[in-house]
């Protein structure tokens, strides 16, 4: 059996330095923890004993499991490498805060496990994988027509906006990415994955760290080379995830032909000669050309070098919804964060997967 866990073992704030996270809520309407238990067993029985034929992924921090329960619901379980040194605080980061977020844009938090080495996380299952497995595989990539590709980025940007400025918890997501989107049934789009996420009290605007956990392709500059976070932070990794969207490839391996290219620079240097269309995926070539062009140009304003030149989630909701809505004209993007390769980086106790880059911003 999991131990049973008093609030002051996990709600409490670890630290009080600026690197620390808010486990804390004076609220009494979210489920208690203890309610959020489930017994390992319980869990390893619904895994067929975490049989590798039931493993939907893996990452950094551990890999993701289908799994039953007895009742016959259909469960995704998140089991953290026993050896990550991250796995403590990544674990009460994500129960402490996704646990209380309710959006039909947001991957739902079923429940937690903790047996002696064992963390697990339990949430709902998504059916359709991750929106990198449909977007960067050619022939599953056929099956996202614009309409598709359209709600998907809609209900990203809905997502964002309720953990910026719509939830009780302002909260910075710091690893968006197309691997960090799962696709329902219908297709709609959850943001996943809240282990690397902060909570901001209120009125804070900006945080800042020295360790720099994420992935570079979709890190924003100052956040990659200054440790500087913030709404805007995420919003860029919204534009890279809406240029790769549109392009139905990686930004940090875009191609034309078989030359090597900086998706954002490409796509700002074809926007502004007038042929941007170079970067169109083939499969979207019968689609409406102005709305992708629409939703290029709000790409490009998403990844600005200036943190004060990117708009705010609410701005691209309005821009998303109203063609009649005049856009300003983007800067050329010059940061870049392309070439990955996995390593793991460690600092301290933590260890982490993490892309990094062998460019250097001009």
């Amino acid at each position: 059996m999991c131990r049973r866990l008093t609030k002051a073992d996990m709600w409490k704030r670890k630290s009080k330095g600026r690197d620390s996270f808010l486990l804390t809520d004076a609220h009494d309407d979210f489920p208690s923890i203890e309610s959020l238990q489930f017994d390992f067993e319980t869990i390893r029985f619904a895994t067929d004993n975490f049989k590798d034929t039931n493993k939907l992924g893996q990452g950094g921090f551990g890999s993701v499991y289908k799994g039953k329960l007895v009742e016959g619901k259909e469960i995704a379980v998140k089991r953290l490498a026993a050896n990550s040194g991250q796995g403590d605080l990544e674990f009460k980061n994500e129960v402490g805060i996704v646990a209380k977020l309710q959006h039909r844009n947001l991957v739902r938090l079923l429940g937690f496990c903790l047996e002696g080495n064992e963390r697990l996380l339990i949430y709902e299952f998504v059916p359709n994988s991750s929106l990198d497995h449909f977007l960067f595989d050619p022939l599953k990539r056929a099956f996202l027509d614009w309409e598709t590709r359209y709600k998907i980025i809609s209900g990203i940007a809905r997502g964002l906006l309720y953990l910026h400025e719509d939830s009780r918890l302002r909260i910075i997501h710091r690893d968006l990415k197309a691997g960090n989107i799962l696709l329902d049934e219908e297709m709609c789009p959850k943001i996943a994955d809240f282990g690397l996420a902060k909570l901001f009290i209120p009125n804070q605007s900006q945080g800042d760290t020295s360790r720099i956990v994420g992935t570079y392709g979709y890190m924003a500059p100052e956040y990659a080379m200054h440790g500087k976070f913030s709404v805007k932070s995420d919003v860029y990794s919204f534009g890279i995830l809406l240029l790769e969207i549109i392009s139905g490839q990686k930004n940090s391996r875009f191609c034309i032909g078989d030359t090597p290219q900086e998706l954002t620079s490409f796509t700002w240097e074809s926007w502004k000669a007038g042929t941007v269309s170079n970067m169109f995926d083939p499969a979207m070539l019968n689609s409406p050309r102005n709305d992708i062009l629409r939703i290029i140009h709000i790409g490009l304003l998403c990844v600005q070098d200036s943190v004060s030149a990117r708009p705010i989630m609410a701005s691209v909701i309005n821009m998303l919804n109203s063609a009649s809505l005049s856009l300003p004209l983007p800067l050329k993007p010059t940061y870049l964060a392309t070439i990955e390769c996995e390593i793991p980086i460690t600092n301290g106790s933590s260890v982490n997967q993490i892309s990094i880059t062998d460019q250097l911003p001009r």
